[in-house]
């Protein structure tokens, strides 16, 4: 067994191996179009078995250990991946914090309606869709579930696994995009919201029921809700106290004080481990809190602190733990080659018309419902959360798990592309999406302002 001092000194050379290839990788993923979210979850893909591991099966095996055998020829999981997993974690609730300190409310309410109804469609078409090919999976005996799987439960999880969107994921590419405080930028990240929020209550329906109870569900469900409105009311107006505090206390200075630092980290601490606890899950728990937290010089002090630390040292932990989980090797079998582009023509086709075409029926245009619908493909981080649960909970088989990371990464990987070709289009005709209203308008040259370029800092965008 490694002592803490072998896990130490392990630690820190994974980190460095992990920030080393993303930044290598940066480059050539920039020339592609793409956002540095993407380079980094490719990065951990790229350091696991499915490229390392072929390449040099003992290097993978010493750098990123998976299993450790014990003397009384036990295998149990090897305690530098839970050390991995736990920092990201970390990173993960931070991320989404500071995402949720961007998040702007005001202009989503203007759009509830048009919101609600694309979100709907975006939702319950891949569900269906993702629920027959579960449902088959599971009845036609693929292996691909394992046997404690019925077929309804199988269709749930795949319905989650393709109605998906990953709000931390779309976030980056909006930002980076330049789609900050537009109505399809904050429409795609409210339809999000919405989709996850769908997604994680099946699969906490899957988890539960698993298990031989619904009591998981109905705790998922009430939980959630009442964290929610816990946190609209009651916990809105005592982190309004914050931002006197600081305000007070710091002046003109632009300093963090120690008490509303601290403060603000145990509620983030203490709503992930409620919403983890209750099984709606951490990530949601941290996002609620950055959306209620009072907008002013504490969150700007905040952003500041948190940003870089999270964005390139405490996510990246998780892309390498869901990396070592992915074996591209399993899908050289013919059988299983073949499920993996049904899957992937169905998530990404189902996802991008439903959405393109009910933002369509709400009145954007069809270069901005075509966005819409590309954006919606973005499902990376999220997706990755969802496959590492039901791989820990014994719902999915490795190949299932390779499946569907294999359609993570290319539905988000062709997600910007598509995207700003109609961008492109926009801008080729003398037009550009309105922030506000349903009409189009001309484009608006002035330069970004100092809330547009905190939030593209956050989000790593150079």
């Amino acid at each position: 067994m490694p002592s803490l001092l072998d896990l130490t000194l392990h630690f820190f050379l994974q980190m460095a191996v992990i920030l080393g290839t993303y930044r290598l990788l940066w480059p050539v993923f920039k020339k592609l179009g793409q956002v540095q979210v993407v380079a980094i979850m490719v990065a951990g893909f790229f350091l696991g078995p499915s490229l390392l591991g072929l390449i040099s099966p003992t290097a993978s095996d010493w750098l990123f250990p998976i299993k450790l055998s014990l003397s009384d020829g036990v295998t149990i999981p090897h305690p530098s991946l839970t050390v991995i997993y736990v920092v990201g974690q970390l990173g993960l609730i931070l991320y989404m914090f500071l995402v949720g300190t961007a998040f702007k409310v005001d202009i989503f309410t203007k759009h509830l309606r048009q919101a609600a109804g694309t979100s709907i469609a975006g939702v319950g078409v891949p569900l269906v869709l993702g629920g027959v090919v579960g449902w088959w999976l599971v009845t036609s005996g693929t292996g691909l579930f394992t046997a404690k799987v019925a077929p309804w439960q199988g269709g749930l999880f795949l319905a989650s696994a393709v109605a998906i969107t990953a709000f931390p994921m779309l976030a980056w590419i909006v930002y980076d995009s330049g789609l900050l405080n537009t109505r399809v930028g904050t429409m795609a990240l409210s339809c999000a919201a919405a989709d996850d929020a769908c997604a994680w209550i099946l699969l906490a329906t899957v988890v539960a029921t698993s298990r031989g109870s619904m009591t998981g569900a109905f705790l998922a469900i009430g939980g959630g809700l009442a964290y929610l409105v816990f946190m609209l009311t009651i916990g809105r107006k005592v982190l309004r106290r914050l931002e006197t505090w600081v305000q007070e206390k710091t002046g003109s200075e632009e300093t963090l004080p120690t008490g509303p630092l601290t403060i603000t980290l145990l509620a983030l601490l203490i709503g992930a481990w409620f919403t983890d606890y209750v099984g709606i899950y951490s990530v949601f728990g941290a996002f609620v809190l950055g959306t209620v937290m009072p907008r002013g010089k504490l969150i700007t002090l905040l952003r500041e602190r948190l940003e870089p630390i999270t964005a390139y040292l405490l996510l990246p932990a998780f892309f390498i733990y869901s990396g070592l989980n992915t074996k591209l090797s399993l899908i050289f079998d013919s059988k299983i080659l073949l499920l993996t582009v049904a899957v992937l023509v169905i998530s990404f086709i189902g996802k991008f018309a439903a959405v393109g075409l009910a933002a369509k029926a709400q009145g954007m245009s069809w270069r901005e419902a075509g966005s819409m619908g590309a954006l919606a493909n973005a499902r990376g981080l999220m997706e990755l959360i969802l496959l590492n649960i039901g791989l820990n909970a014994g719902l999915v088989t490795p190949a299932l798990y390779t499946i569907l990371s294999i359609m993570t990464i290319v539905t988000t990987f062709v997600a910007t592309p598509v995207h700003r070709l109609f961008e492109r289009s926009a801008w080729r005709r003398g037009l550009l999406y309105s922030p506000s209203g349903l009409s189009e308008s001309a484009i608006d040259a002035s330069p970004p302002s100092q809330d547009s370029k905190k939030v593209r800092q956050m989000v790593g965008v150079n």
